[in-house]
């Protein structure tokens, strides 16, 4: 993969960019946010490993710029902040997962599989539902004809939700499949989530597609 890597410490810019470079990776690295910002928007990477705190701004804001501007590469949050509301934070400007510093090398690997897994199409062929229609080899999404703007976890969660239509989906079910983590009832970024996600189809339809069954979780609708 072509992996960008923004981290200000030079010694994990280091440890990162062997590690990753030893499993056959090209690693270009970025120690501030205005550079990362512009590495991610103007060239094309496989995944983005993204510190939190870097010296000009923090890895927030550079996530929520890079979506903002249509940017759906993987992107990984490191950083030392342990609190469940630094993370759902994270989650909610779009980034697909959150490491905590000190880490494992062994970890970052794992974690770095595991989200491309999740993003990997599985050919070239198209799903679809009423008006929904989603291109898995593009990563491409329609309503109408409309093409939506949408982050990696809610085209993960659309697809997801599209392969399961017409059953009852828990929220554990989405948190294991959708981001393989395990579901911690105190947060609730899979909420945040299909209300983005809802939101943005309701934009080209009256079609509710999402449908909330109380204390069960979610049915996708398609006849």
């Amino acid at each position: 993969m072509k992996i960008l890597v923004v981290e200000d410490d030079p010694s994990v810019r280091t440890l990162v960019k062997a590690v990753l470079e030893h499993n056959d990776n090209t690693v270009i690295t970025a120690e501030t946010a205005k550079d990362g910002q512009a590495l991610a928007t103007g060239e094309n990477f496989e995944m983005i490993v993204l510190d939190l705190g870097l010296p000009d701004g923090d890895g927030y804001e550079v996530c929520k710029q890079i979506r903002d501007e249509g940017v759906v590469t993987p992107v990984l949050i490191l950083s030392g902040e342990q609190e469940t509301d630094v993370k759902v934070k994270c989650l909610k400007v779009g980034a697909d997962d959150y490491l905590t510093k000190p880490f494992n090398t062994e970890e970052l690997l794992a974690r770095m599989e595991a989200i491309q897994r999740r993003t990997e199409s599985s050919g070239d062929q198209t799903l679809t539902c009423g008006e929904i229609n989603v291109h898995l080899l593009k990563r491409e999404c329609t309503v109408n004809d409309n093409k939506l703007q949408l982050t990696n976890n809610e085209f993960n969660l659309l697809v997801y939700f599209i392969k399961n239509k017409n059953r009852i989906i828990t929220q554990e079910e989405l948190a294991e499949k959708v981001w393989d983590i395990h579901f911690d009832t105190q947060t609730n970024y899979i909420n945040v989530y299909i209300s983005y996600l809802r939101k943005k189809i309701r934009e080209y339809t009256e079609t509710d597609y999402i449908e909330t069954i109380r204390k069960k979780g979610f049915t996708f609708r398609c006849n």
